[in-house]
């Protein structure tokens, strides 16, 4: 048995060893105006909001973000319709994630289904008791929509499968 400061001591080493090897996942919400991003924290435990940017602002933005944290992988929601197929959105999403990997050769980068995360996104703002005028952010929508695709992908069988 140990005691609680070196169980504390132990925890504490195990800890920041494991995440030494584990970087951070980041998701976007894209859109056509503004992209919503959120991010893990280093152990990949928790989703939080991070940002929303101007789409023509996304790629400077993320590759900044990519040089100051260590980030293994970024998820882009993907828009589907309600069968599951690609929605009318898919056709910006496709020449935007290309010239997203241009920036970052190096980044895997992995789409994911994001249905109904506005819906969810607002119901969420509802839920918290943001009042009407913060519902209307549209920014604040496309950061916890970012929060949960990602919130989603850490759930997900393709991110269980990868670990």
């Amino acid at each position: 048995l140990y005691t609680p400061r070196e169980f504390s001591l132990l925890m504490s080493l195990y800890f920041s060893n494991f995440a030494k090897d584990m970087g951070r996942i980041l998701s976007i919400d894209f859109g056509r105006r503004r992209c919503g991003i959120a991010v893990t924290d280093p152990l990949r435990i928790v989703a939080s909001g991070l940002a929303t940017v101007a789409t023509a602002q996304l790629n400077d933005f993320v590759a900044n973000y990519v040089r100051a944290e260590d980030v293994d992988l970024i998820v882009v929601g993907e828009p589907r319709d309600m069968h599951g197929n690609p929605s009318e959105s898919t056709r910006y999403l496709k020449p935007a994630m290309a010239r997203l990997r241009k920036v970052l050769p190096d980044m895997e980068i992995v789409s994911f289904d994001e249905r109904f995360t506005s819906v969810l996104a607002h119901r969420a703002m509802l839920d918290g008791g943001l009042g009407k005028m913060a519902r209307r952010d549209k920014a604040l929508v496309d950061e916890i929509s970012a929060t949960i695709i990602l919130n989603d992908y850490l759930q997900s069988r393709a991110y269980q499968e990868r670990k």
